[in-house]
């Protein structure tokens, strides 16, 4: 080798393969193909590698170079390995050029392309009939006639043309084929295939359609042809089209912001976006059926229930301090409710029996399916009614809301798409005591959270009442729960005081979906309780002085009243 040539350093424990070094003694690179890759070999007089391997367990990088092992020559095996490994480089590098220079010739062909598709003007046909404006649900066959055919050259004119019709949606679903485009527009209230060809795929507009485009589309109604699918059997075969508003694409793309595989937590920050998907709207439309169900359900009772809006904002605890939500409320402490059971029995002296859609808050920190900050809270006040009442009207109520539910065919229909397995609950539904329950998970061994055979007074966990409402495979009213465990308003059982007239409705597979009880009606007993539970009772005074008022007017009958 030329004694002119440059001599380029290695050492594999202290060199470093970036910018930083020089390929220095004093800043030595760390592999040979790294040197390779900044002073190339094959001139007559290229460069000479030499390389030292230190021994790592001695050598640190502070260490005075004079106490390191001296600069020798590169091995030719690991010439020949760096060599290689430099070829291979090369060739990739050149991939990459290659590479680029294909994207940005096929990026001018498509900026090309687009630039052609502007010119592409498409204009209404005035010869055709006057497009009628339709929501995508419009099936009624006196508003929109469908045509027949296989197809737009095998038409069978018999029955004549199909309406001409006017639909506005967002692009839900997006097909491009050689010839023709598929858009299922969304609009809420339902979808529609729409069929692009001819002129109309060359537009701009066309070329460049995204996911949830908001669209206006003109065209024809047709059956769908034999062996095809479409939503409701139909689609509009377009002749205009115009966009309304243009979605993003690319990385703002809506599948790629809330792609279905998506991690969890991105998909709860961007539920704005997934609530546009199919099962997510679903589960909205079967929430407002049953919302509407329940309302029906407490109007046409006998007694019927008024509506009331009861507050959010709070003085007072329910279901007990720990998950309150509290606030400044102009310089005194308030909370956010968990329940507005309280407030609804007020009512009920003036209005009758009562009940509210509302929200509640719970503060509890927890991502547990049981565990909801904020809820809808569907909560009823009845009065003059006993323990056994109340258990007669629950059933009522939640088979009446049931029924009404599925009597609503399109609800009935997502309610299966979303629940294949969902069954409407066999009545009369099981009565069991809480004492019974404990005997019974004893007998079947099902253990306390802490490992151990139920004792009466333990607050049964959910992973036991499911497994036991899940073999008994049965609607069941698990009542009579101790009083230490209750709420303090609670009324107890006259025939043993150790517990509560008091029950909670368990459904199989789900576990509980129902609370309710007899209320407290004695002022003393009141006021008692508010002192086992360690309550001040001056937030409490409206609420007490229902028991003043009712003892009063009443001369000591003392109406029960329920929360439901």
């Amino acid at each position: 080798m030329s004694t002119s040539a440059k001599s380029i350093y290695v050492d594999e424990d202290v060199g470093k393969d970036d910018s930083s070094a020089a390929g220095t003694q004093e800043s030595p690179y760390k592999t040979l193909l790294f040197a390779y890759i900044q002073s190339p070999p094959g001139q007559p007089d290229g460069p000479q590698y030499l390389i030292r391997k230190s021994e790592t367990a001695t050598v640190v990088e502070d260490v005075d170079s004079a106490g390191r092992p001296e600069w020798k020559p590169a091995a030719k095996s690991a010439l020949k390995k760096a060599a290689n490994l430099y070829e291979q480089h090369k060739k990739k590098l050149a991939r990459g050029e290659e590479l680029a220079l294909r994207e940005k010739k096929e990026a001018a062909q498509r900026q090309q392309g687009f630039e052609e598709a502007k010119k592409i003007k498409i204009v209404q046909d005035p010869s055709l009939p006057e497009a009628i404006k339709i929501m995508l649900n419009e099936k009624d066959p006196k508003v929109v006639k469908l045509r027949s055919g296989r197809s737009e050259k095998v038409v069978d004119d018999s029955a004549g043309r199909g309406t001409r019709v006017r639909a506005t949606g967002r692009v839900h679903r997006l097909r491009t084929q050689k010839d023709v485009i598929f858009v299922t527009l969304q609009d809420g209230y339902g979808f529609l295939q729409c069929v692009l060809t001819g002129d109309l795929i060359k537009t701009y507009d066309a070329i460049t359609l995204t996911l949830e485009t908001s669209l206006e589309i003109y065209g024809e109604m047709w059956e769908v042809p034999p062996k095809q699918h479409a939503p409701d059997d139909r689609e509009l075969h377009a002749d205009y089209f115009t966009v309304i508003g243009r979605a993003a694409g690319d990385k703002e793309a809506i599948t790629t912001r809330v792609a279905p595989d998506s991690d969890p937590q991105n998909l709860y920050d961007n539920r704005h976006l997934v609530l546009r998907g199919e099962t997510s709207s679903s589960v909205m439309k079967v929430r407002a059926a049953v919302l509407r169900a329940f309302r029906k359900t407490y109007d046409e009772l006998t007694p019927s229930c008024l509506e009331m809006t009861p507050p959010c904002m709070v003085q007072t605890q329910v279901e007990g301090g720990a998950t309150l939500f509290a606030f400044d409320y102009y310089g005194e402490k308030a909370y956010l409710t968990q329940s507005s059971q309280l407030y609804l029995e007020t009512c009920l002296p003036s209005l009758g029996n009562v009940f509210c859609v509302a929200p509640s808050f719970r503060a509890e920190k927890s991502l547990t399916r049981r565990h909801l900050s904020e809820y809808t809270h569907i909560e009823a006040e009845l009065d003059f009614i006993t323990f056994e009442d109340l258990l007669v009207h629950l059933e009522l109520v939640m088979c009446t809301v049931i029924d009404t539910t599925l009597a609503n065919l399109t609800i009935k229909k997502l309610i299966y798409e979303l629940n294949p397995s969902f069954q409407v609950p066999d009545r009369p539904f099981l009565r069991m005591k809480y004492s019974d329950a404990i005997e019974w998970l004893r007998e079947h061994d099902i253990a306390n959270e802490n490992g151990q055979p139920h004792e009466f007074g333990d607050d049964i966990a959910e992973a036991a009442e499911r497994k036991m409402t899940d073999i008994i495979n049965r609607p069941i009213f698990l009542t009579h729960f101790p009083v230490e465990i209750k709420a303090f308003y609670m009324k107890k059982d006259p025939t043993d005081l150790r517990v509560t007239e008091s029950v909670d409705c368990l459904m199989p597979g789900v576990g509980e979906i129902v609370g309710g009880s007899m209320r407290m009606d004695d002022y003393d007993e009141l006021l008692a309780a508010y002192g086992r539970e360690g309550i001040d009772p001056a937030p409490y005074y409206w609420y007490t002085d229902q028991r003043k008022l009712v003892t009063f007017l009443f001369h000591h009958l003392s109406p029960p009243s329920a929360k439901t």
